[in-house]
């Protein structure tokens, strides 16, 4: 090459370089990185993957393949504190085949979905605990062996991390069981065997023998029977047919003091980081690129928002700015009812019937009832007058008389649904005031909730408490048919008679909160399918997080992941075939939103569809929501797991899809998707099951009629509101296919 054609290329270069270096940084990371390729290196057009290798201020680093401003291919992406992802992405999201390496030695290898481990997989943990098999959001889900480091192994099926459904478990020593589990214990029809050659074959019920069964010793001798693990409750004889001539003297019991001593399962091995807690965190580099784009004068007119990049796997049309929603911090709901309330000394008296219906003692309230427990007669009154009584304690409030309703139902309920008689009473006769809601709902009932949010209690007219306990029997067939029910759970109905001139009664209702939770609810939407008054006609720039909107106001749909969409759809199906066979109508599906990234420390907080990352993924409890917790909750944690689990209904993730309505329609329930997701944690349950169709609503069914669209009405007959609030309901709720 001629010195002169040298000289015309380097001057060429020169130039090319310089204009590159006026150019404006494309990168997220361009500005804070230390690259092999320099800022000298002419700028790739968008939408070119390229292999990159990037450093974070934080210490974070990536080396792989590069797509605009997000890893996409391949890659490796190293954390400051020494988590490692080699494999797959897409979009900045850990999404395929990949590894996962955590400080400790534990490592995850398989498959990746939307940042959460799920899929097929197998973990191998920092004390030899491994699992291969399936997974769902970070959680054990379909079948899967688990080998724990003692020796024990499990294979089998699992749901949401627990042993559930037909597995096997071999114990170290040479124990084995075969057979059903539910929420991690034997539950259900299966067969013990002992290393010994004694055996047991039958009903199980939280992992001991409970009802119909057989013992086999090794002699050939046979137990038969019901078995249970107090004396009193089981019936056990001797098979003569066992085999062995001699009739040797063996007592039950050991059965449970003995045999199943040996028997007991390995924990799981837990993590205090997931996967899905270790993102790429966007909103510090976002502000460094721009901060440092200011300084150099290279900062454009167009805003990151008008830039139309993709933010965690959600394309933006250029066109189309991204939606932020501006979220007011969540308070506290309702007002202490201290001392000069006016509902004061009623909160006292509910709170010393309370305490003597569930602390006195009582027989062990079976789950099998008879008829006569559910007879509306069945109740019983107790006064309570000031001085105290033989059966009540003195008091400072007004002489009343308390009524519990068919107590041995509710007793069961509450076995039925795992609420300890001990929390109950605390939460509601504890040291701490109720709260009473700020006004009283459509019906008249006024709400009160526990200090604790555990649990809601609603004043009731005579009507509801008739067709309550009308529905009694049915209501408890049903919930302890399908323990995913959605349905109000209910914990005691009690009847508080002042006495005097007035002989005034107030019913009570004690119920589950559906919203007693570690994650604050952002929105809360109730919702029936009709149209008539069915907006709270509120700004958004009104709207608390304690304010209930409707079906008007809706403007999400609702994307679950696709076996738990199929629960969802089968048990609404199943709540909603209940309450039209017992004529009731005008309930409504109650849902509350966690959006994941948020954070409502100010009085306003701004969050963008689903790329606005969340917290950078330094969460430190062990699940797949554990970043939103904060270390006083994982304190609490240990106290109260309950807020923090997961089941249909309950703190279950999911994505919410913004929808927009046309301007010019106001009876439009179901708006246009926009493609603008959210990540969420996201309740729901049918609420507002006491309201039978009675001759007041079918009078307003028909006033209603003359004037409106009696399609558009809640008062409408049970069989056509269930089928319209089915119809409605499936076309908010849908499965996530992403």
């Amino acid at each position: 090459m001629s010195k002169e054609l040298n000289g015309i290329l380097k001057s060429w270069e020169a130039t090319v370089r310089q204009s590159v270096g006026h150019k404006k940084a494309n990168g997220l990371f361009t500005p804070m990185s230390v690259a092999h390729v320099d800022d000298d290196e002419e700028e790739l057009e968008r939408g070119q993957i390229h292999h990159v290798e990037k450093f974070l201020s934080n210490g974070d680093s990536y080396n792989g393949q590069w797509l605009d401003n997000f890893p996409h291919g391949n890659g490796k992406y190293i954390w400051a504190d020494g988590c490692v992802y080699v494999g797959e992405w897409r979009k900045g999201k850990k999404m395929g085949k990949g590894t996962f390496t955590w400080p400790s030695g534990a490592t995850y290898e398989g498959e990746f979905k939307n940042e959460y481990v799920d899929g097929n997989g197998s973990y191998t943990g920092f004390s030899g605990d491994t699992y291969e098999g399936s997974w769902m959001r970070n959680m054990k889900h379909g079948q899967g062996i688990e080998t724990y480091p003692c020796g024990d192994y499990y294979e089998g099926e699992w749901v949401r991390g627990l042993k559930d459904g037909q597995g096997k478990y071999h114990w170290v020593n040479g124990d084995r069981y075969s057979g059903e589990w539910k929420d991690g214990m034997i539950h259900g029809n299966g067969e013990m065997v002992w290393s010994n050659g004694n055996s047991f074959e039958g009903c199980w019920e939280n992992g001991i023998p409970k009802g119909c069964g057989t013992f086999e010793r090794d002699n050939g001798d046979m137990y038969v029977g019901f078995w249970s693990s107090d004396p009193s409750e089981r019936d056990v004889s001797y098979d003569l047919s066992g085999g062995s001539d001699e009739n040797e003297e063996w007592d039950p019991q050991e059965l449970y003091s003995v045999h199943l001593k040996s028997c007991r399962m390995s924990p799981c091995e837990r993590l205090l980081i997931y996967p899905s807690q270790k993102r790429i965190n966007i909103s510090e580099a976002e502000e460094e690129v721009m901060q440092k784009q200011s300084v150099h004068g290279r900062l454009s007119n167009q805003s990151v928002e008008d830039t139309g990049s993709p933010l965690h796997g959600v394309s933006i049309p250029r066109a189309n700015k991204p939606l932020t929603l501006r979220l007011k911090a969540p308070k506290r709901q309702g007002v202490t009812i201290s001392k000069g309330h006016k509902n004061y000394e009623l909160m006292l008296n509910l709170q010393l019937g309370i305490r003597h219906s569930v602390g006195r003692p009582a027989p062990k309230a079976p789950l099998d009832l008879k008829p006569s427990a559910f007879d509306p007669k069945e109740k019983v009154w107790t006064r309570f007058p000031p001085e105290g009584s033989k059966h009540t304690p003195p008091h400072p409030s007004c002489e009343f008389k308390w009524k519990d309703y068919c107590p041995v139902v509710f007793r069961a309920l509450r076995k039925l649904f795992k609420v300890d008689p001990a929390d109950y009473m605390i939460s509601i006769c504890g040291n701490d005031a109720l709260r009473e809601l700020s006004s009283p709902g459509k019906s008249g009932s006024f709400f009160y909730l526990t200090n604790d949010d555990r649990y809601m209690i609603k004043t009731m007219k005579k009507s509801e408490a008739k067709v309550f306990l009308r529905m009694l029997p049915a209501y408890y067939k049903h919930v302890r048919t399908f323990e995913n029910t959605l349905v109000t759970r209910f914990y005691g109905l009690h009847c508080v008679r002042l006495t005097g001139a007035a002989q005034k009664k107030v019913r009570f209702v004690i119920m589950w909160n559906l919203f007693c939770s570690g994650y604050a609810i952002h929105r809360r939407f109730d919702l029936k399918g009709s149209t008539f008054g069915r907006s709270t006609n509120k700004p958004e720039t009104e709207i608390e997080p304690t304010t209930t909107l409707k079906d008007l106001d809706l403007n999400f749909l609702f994307r679950l992941q696709k076996s738990c969409y199929q629960e969802f759809c089968r048990q609404v199906n199943r709540d909603c075939d209940f309450l039209e066979h017992e004529r009731i109508m005008d309930y409504s599906m109650l849902v509350g939103l966690h959006f994941r990234e948020a954070s409502c420390s100010n009085s306003f907080s701004s969050i963008r569809t689903s790329g606005s990352h969340g917290p950078s993924g330094n969460g430190s409890f062990g699940s797949s929501m554990g970043s939103d917790l904060s270390r006083g909750d994982m304190d609490k944690l240990h106290v109260d797991a309950s807020r923090y689990s997961v089941s249909l209904g309950v703190n279950m993730p999911a994505r919410a899809e913004f929808m927009v309505r046309r301007s010019n329609c106001d009876t439009q329930l179901i708006g246009e998707p926009t493609g603008e997701l959210y990540e969420i944690i996201i309740f729901f349950g049918i609420i507002d099951i006491l309201q039978d169709y009675d001759i007041s609503k079918k009078l307003e069914h028909a006033y209603k009629s003359m004037h409106y669209d009696s399609t558009s009405i809640s008062a409408v007959d049970p069989r056509h509101y269930s089928k319209r609030f089915r119809d409605f309901i499936f076309k908010v709720f849908v499965e996530d296919k992403d």
